[in-house]
C-alpha cells in the first residue's frame, strides 16, 4: 500500500459529526498529494463556509494524517471554490445517506 493510500485510509476514519460519513467518500477532500519525502498536501472544503465544525475538523485532520507512519509533514488548504456539492459524494456515501436508489429506475422499468 503506498502512503497515499494509507494517507486516504486515514482520511476515511475522519467523518463530519453532522453526517454518518467519512469525509473522503464525503467529497470535502479535493486532492491529496504525498511527495517523496513523505510530506503531504491537501486540499479540502467543508459543506458550507459557517460549518458548525469549521473551528475542529481541520484539525482533526491533521491529526489524523500526521498519525500515518511515514508521513513527515502536512500542509492543509481550505478552500471553498469550488463550492462543495453532493455530486462530489461517492456511491456509497449517496446509498448511505439515502440520496441513491438501490435499483436504479431504469432496471425496475424493464421487468
Amino acid at each position: 500500500m503506498t502512503l497515499q493510500n494509507k494517507v486516504i485510509a486515514a482520511l476515511r476514519k475522519v467523518y463530519d459529526p453532522e453526517m454518518p460519513v467519512n469525509i473522503y467518500d464525503l467529497g470535502l477532500i479535493y486532492d491529496c498529494s504525498v511527495n517523496a519525502a513523505g510530506e503531504v498536501s491537501l486540499r479540502m472544503t467543508l459543506t458550507a463556509p459557517n460549518c458548525p465544525v469549521a473551528g475542529s475538523l481541520p484539525a482533526e485532520v491533521e491529526r489524523a494524517v500526521r498519525a500515518v507512519p511515514g508521513v513527515t509533514g502536512f500542509k492543509l488548504e481550505l478552500v471553498f471554490d469550488p463550492p462543495w456539492s453532493k455530486a462530489r459524494m461517492s456511491e456509497a456515501a449517496k446509498l448511505a445517506l439515502g440520496l441513491e436508489d438501490i435499483i436504479p429506475i431504469g432496471r425496475l422499468q424493464r421487468r
